[in-house]
Order: C-alpha cells, then structure tokens, then sequence
C-alpha cells in the first residue's frame, strides 16, 4: 500500500467517524446538546492551548478594562458556546427542518430585509462567527432566495455532506473566486438575499487594515464593490443561542459606512457592525479565531508598518 493510498483511507476513516457523530448528535435534543457542550467546554479550555491562548489575548485586546478574573470567566463561557456549536452542526444540518425550524423561537428586523426586497433591492447579510450561523443559514434559506460563498473543507470527503447540509433548504452556495463573486451580483440584482462572512481575514490583496475594538484588522473589500455596483442594502445578521431552549434571530442595521465607496471606510463600518453584533452577548463570539493574525507581506512591503503580530 503506497503512503498516499494510507493517507486517503485515514482521511476516509476520519470523515466517516465525524459524519457518524454529526448524525448521532442531530437527533439530541438542543438542551442534551447544550449540556454536552457544558460539560465539554471547560475541557476545551484546559485541556486546549491554542484555542485558550488566542481567545485569552483577543478579550485582552478589546476589553482591556476588564479583570483579569472576569476575561478568564468570559473566555470560559465563549469556548463553551464554541463547543456548543460544534455540536449542534449535525442538528443545523441534519435534524428534520421542522425541528430546526420549531427551535428558532425568535425572529428580530425581518422587515429589514422585507423592505430592501419590496424596494427592489438585494439584501446583504453580514453573518459573524457568533451564536450558530449555520442556524441563520438554515433560515436564510428557508424563507428567501439565498446565495453565499462556499470554501470546500480541508477533510474533501466530508464535503459532499456539508455541502447537502448548507443546501438542503434551497441556499445556492458559490466558490470563493471571480466566478462565485459574479453569482452573487446575479443574486442581489435579482433583489435576492446573499451571505457574507465578514470576520475572516481576506487573501493578501483583497483587503485592507480597519479598526477593529480599535485595533487594525486586515478586513475584506467585496462589500463595497458589491453595493456600488447593485445599491443593495447591508445588514448583520445572528442566531442567539438560548441554551436550552432553541435560537433567537436578530437582523440589525449595518454600521452607515459600509455603504461608503471608500473601501478602508467601508470595511471600518463592517467590523463596526460586527462589534454591534458582539454587543448582543459578547460570549457567544468565536473568540478563538486569529482576527488580528500578523500578515508578514504588510511588513516585507512596509518595514514600517504596525506589528500585528500577538499570537
């Protein structure tokens, strides 16, 4: 057996044990899920350094004024809600839609987008790594037509099941490339919804630095391009974890910058919407993610430039 064959069966052998609990976890209750996730969620704080490392230096950075004992509280509660959504992904994707429906108990600002649509409009939904976005994708795509970019994962065989999951309610996913971004123009000048994520730092090139909690941040640039180019309206959107009980939606206003033809003050208005979403419940944010991640190309360019560098 050739050592690429043994890696592929590995790869296989992985996907199949990930797909088998996805699916033995989509017939749990959301409070058993919530439950696990508690029980889990201090494990993930001890026991994982990195995730504890970056989300430990992330509350110190955009909340300086909080004590050290209530930013390891906080980070205590976000790795917990982290958990919790790694394990209800198998009920966002393959719980029967009338339970995953019946467990979103609230809805906030659907006129928000109503309106956009009746006007004509497209409707961009800005949609953070907060609360289970798989949950908002899901009703995203339940009650409007709905596109957003897709990246397939790194295990490839777990993507034809993600990619049924995020497509089961009629979503139209599209690669993150100029022929995806041309779908979602297509979309949004058919007066359609369309998703963004807009917390991941963008390829070099496709973004520029924009406060975030006062910090620069590399921030993506499609937004303004996309709205010059079709007037669509911005929004966020989340789902809100009610542990427990199911999930709350909320669609807010986007930050009024976001519609500026200046991209650095336009990505300033999107990490601003971001920060406004945070608000909602600040735990419920994927803290573990390197937003203030060093890009090494800005400093070769710009010897300079601002460190970035805190992980």
């Amino acid at each position: 057996m050739t050592e690429h064959a043994t890696t592929s069966d590995k790869r296989l052998s992985r996907a199949t044990a990930i797909a088998w609990l996805w699916r033995r976890l989509s017939r749990w209750p959301l409070p058993r899920l919530w439950r696990f996730a508690s029980t889990l969620g201090p494990l993930v704080y001890c026991f994982s350094r990195r995730e504890r490392n970056v989300t430990d230096i992330n509350l110190k950075v955009v909340y300086p004024a909080l004590d050290q004992r209530k930013r390891r509280a906080l980070a205590k509660q976000s790795l917990r809600h982290s958990t919790a959504t790694m394990m209800e992904l198998g009920y966002a994707w393959m719980a029967e839609p009338d339970r995953v429906e019946a467990s979103i108990v609230e809805v906030h600002g659907r006129d928000k987008l109503d309106s956009a649509r009746a006007q004509g409009r497209g409707v961009i939904v800005l949609a953070p790594h907060f609360g289970n976005w798989e949950v908002l994708n899901f009703w995203l795509s339940s009650h409007f037509p709905f596109t957003a970019m897709y990246e397939p994962p790194k295990i490839t065989n777990l993507e034809p099941i993600i990619r049924h999951g995020r497509e089961r309610m009629g979503a139209q996913l599209v690669p993150t490339n100029p022929r995806g971004v041309a779908a979602l123009l297509k979309a949004l000048k058919r007066s359609e919804a369309i998703g963004i994520l807009p917390d991941q730092e963008p390829d070099w090139g496709s973004g520029v630095f924009a406060p975030f909690y006062s910090r620069d941040a590399y921030t993506a640039t499609l937004l303004p391009k996309l709205v010059a180019r079709t007037q669509a309206r911005v929004v966020t959107g989340v789902a809100l974890r009610l542990p427990g009980r199911g999930f709350a939606i909320h669609f807010l206003d986007a930050d009024e910058r976001v519609y500026s033809a200046d991209e650095t003050e336009s990505a300033s208005g999107v990490n601003a919407s971001v920060e406004a979403s945070i608000a909602l419940e600040p735990a419920q944010y994927q803290w573990e993610y390197k937003r203030y991640r060093k890009v090494i190309e800005e400093q070769q360019q710009n010897p300079n430039a601002n460190d970035f560098r805190l992980y």
